[in-house]
C-alpha cells in the first residue's frame, strides 16, 4: 500500500519520534510510505514531506491510508488541521489530549473554536468549565475531561496500545472495535555495561553507592517531587543513594526542591541524551523508576527500554497497568505515595538479589510480548485492517474542524474573474 504516515520524527526530541524510527524501516519492506511532518527531519524506510504538501499529492494520487499518530504534545498541533477531513487510522498514543488540545486553541485565540469542540466532546459536563480554561485556570483539571471524541469519531479505525484502554474507549467510537497493539521497543542499545563505569566516574558517583534513575523530560508527572523526597529519606537512613535525571528540564523546578531538601551532593542532572548514548546511561543505573500522575493513558516505552536492558524497575499502581506482575515491576500506591515510594525504594537499594529478580523477570516480559518484532506484526495486520474498513458516513464534527478554510483563496480568485470555482 502507499501510506500517508503523520508523526514527529528525529531530531524532534519526542518518543513517538523515535517510535516510528524504529518501526518504518521494518513497514517500509510491504508499504511505499511518505511521512508528513511540520518541521524538517528524516528517517530510514521512508520520504520526509511538509504537511502542507499533504493535500495536493493526496488528491493527484491518493494514499491507500493516512496513519495519524496523536498524542498530548505540541509536536502533534499540525495532525488535527487534517485527521477530520482525510480520516485514517488513529493511533492514539495519550488517551487524554486536552491539554495539547486547548493549549492550540487558545493559543491561537481561537475562543469559540474551543467552546464548541469542548461541548461536542463532553456535552454532559458543565460548560462553564471552558471560561476557566479559557482565562488559564485549566491546569491539572484538564486530565478529568479527555478532549478527544471529535478525533475518534473522525477516525476510519483507531488503535492503542493497551486492552484496558481500548475497552474504555469502544463507546466513543462508533465505527468498530478499538484495535490493541503491543508497544515494542529495540532490545538493549549497545555501548552499556562497558560505559558505565566510566559515566558513573564522571558523575562522581562512587562505585559501591545506588543509583536510581528517571529517563525522559522532567516534569511534575513523573513524580520527581516524590523521589527527591525518598532520596532524601533514604540518605537520612545512612543509605548510599544517588538520583540519576536524565533527560530535559521541562517546567519542574528542579534546583529549588533539590535545594530545599539538601540534596544536591546526591542528584545529577545530565540534560538532554541523544538516543545513541542512552544505553551507558540505563547500565549506570541500578534501578528506574517509572513513575506516572496525572496520566494520560500512555503506555510508556521508555519503561519497555528500560526492562530490555534488564533494568529493575519501578512503576505507578494506575488503573490501566493493573495486569503488570509485581514479579515485574512493583507498584507505587498513588494514595499513600512518598511511604510507599520509600519502602520500594529502601528494599532495592539494600537487596540486590531482589534486584536482580526483577531485572530478569522485567527482560522476560519484555521478550515474550514487547520486542519490536511483536509491533511490527501488530502493525502488518493493523494496516491491511484499516485499509479494508469503509470510510462510512462523515460524523457531525465541529465545524471548525470540517470548514475549507478556503474563502480568501476564492475570493482573490473572484477578483481575477474566475468564474469556475477551480479549488472545489
Amino acid at each position: 500500500m502507499r501510506l500517508a504516515w503523520f508523526s514527529p520524527v528525529p531530531p524532534a526530541r519526542s518518543g513517538i519520534a523515535a517510535y516510528s524510527a524504529d518501526l518504518l524501516p521494518h513497514l517500509a519492506a510491504d508499504h511505499a510510505i511518505d511521512v508528513f511532518v511540520d518541521r524538517p527531519g528524516e528517517v530510514a524506510g521512508a520520504r520526509v514531506l511538509d504537511a502542507h504538501d499533504f493535500v495536493w499529492r493526496h488528491r493527484l494520487a491518493p494514499y491507500d491510508l493516512v496513519v495519524y499518530h496523536l498524542g498530548n504534545a505540541p509536536c502533534h498541533d499540525y495532525m488535527w488541521a487534517y485527521l477530520a477531513r482525510h480520516p485514517g487510522l488513529l493511533v492514539l498514543h495519550d488517551a487524554r489530549l486536552h491539554q495539547a488540545r486547548a493549549r492550540q486553541l487558545l493559543q491561537a485565540g481561537r475562543f469559540d473554536d474551543y467552546r464548541a469542540e469542548f461541548r461536542f466532546d463532553h456535552p454532559g459536563a458543565v460548560q462553564d468549565f471552558a471560561e476557566y480554561a479559557i482565562e488559564g485556570l485549566g491546569g491539572p483539571i484538564y486530565y478529568y475531561w479527555p478532549m478527544r471524541r471529535a478525533a475518534l469519531q473522525a477516525a476510519r479505525a483507531v488503535a492503542v496500545h493497551n486492552a484496558r484502554v481500548a475497552a474504555d474507549l469502544q463507546a466513543e467510537c462508533p465505527r468498530g472495535a478499538v484495535a490493541t497493539i503491543r508497544m515494542g521497543v529495540p532490545g538493549a542499545p549497545g555501548g552499556g555495561p562497558s560505559g558505565a563505569p566510566a559515566i558513573r566516574a564522571a558523575l562522581a558517583i562512587p562505585p559501591g553507592a545506588v543509583v536510581f534513575a528517571a529517563f525522559g523530560r522532567i516534569t511534575a508527572e513523573k513524580r520527581i517531587g516524590a523521589i527527591l523526597r525518598a532520596i532524601a529519606a533514604l540518605s537520612a537512613d545512612g543509605i548510599d543513594a544517588y538520583l540519576l535525571l536524565v533527560g530535559e528540564a521541562d517546567g519542574f523546578p528542579l534546583a529549588r526542591e533539590v535545594a530545599a531538601l539538601s540534596i544536591a551532593g546526591r542528584v545529577r542532572a545530565t540534560g538532554y541524551v541523544p538516543d545513541d548514548r542512552i544505553g551507558v546511561y540505563l547500565a549506570a543505573a541500578d534501578v528506574c523508576l517509572c513513575l506516572r500522575w496525572p496520566t494520560a493513558l500512555e503506555t510508556s516505552a521508555s519503561w519497555l527500554r528500560c526492562l530490555a536492558a534488564a533494568r529493575p524497575t519501578v512503576v505507578s499502581d494506575l488503573a490501566h497497568l493493573v495486569d503488570i506482575p509485581a514479579a515485574v515491576a512493583p507498584r507505587v500506591n498513588l494514595l499513600d505515595e512518598d511511604r510507599s515510594l520509600q519502602g520500594i525504594m529502601r528494599q532495592l537499594a539494600v537487596d540486590r538479589p531482589r534486584r536482580d529478580a526483577l531485572a530478569a523477570a522485567g527482560q522476560a516480559w519484555w521478550a515474550a510480548g514487547h520486542t519490536l518484532s511483536h509491533m511490527v506484526d501488530d502493525y502488518r495486520q493493523l494496516l491491511q485492517d484499516a485499509a479494508a474498513r469503509p470510510p462510512g458516513a462523515p460524523p457531525e464534527l465541529p465545524a471548525h474542524m470540517t470548514a475549507g478554510h478556503m474563502a480568501l483563496a476564492r475570493s482573490i480568485a473572484r477578483d481575477f474573474g474566475v468564474a469556475v470555482d477551480l479549488l472545489a
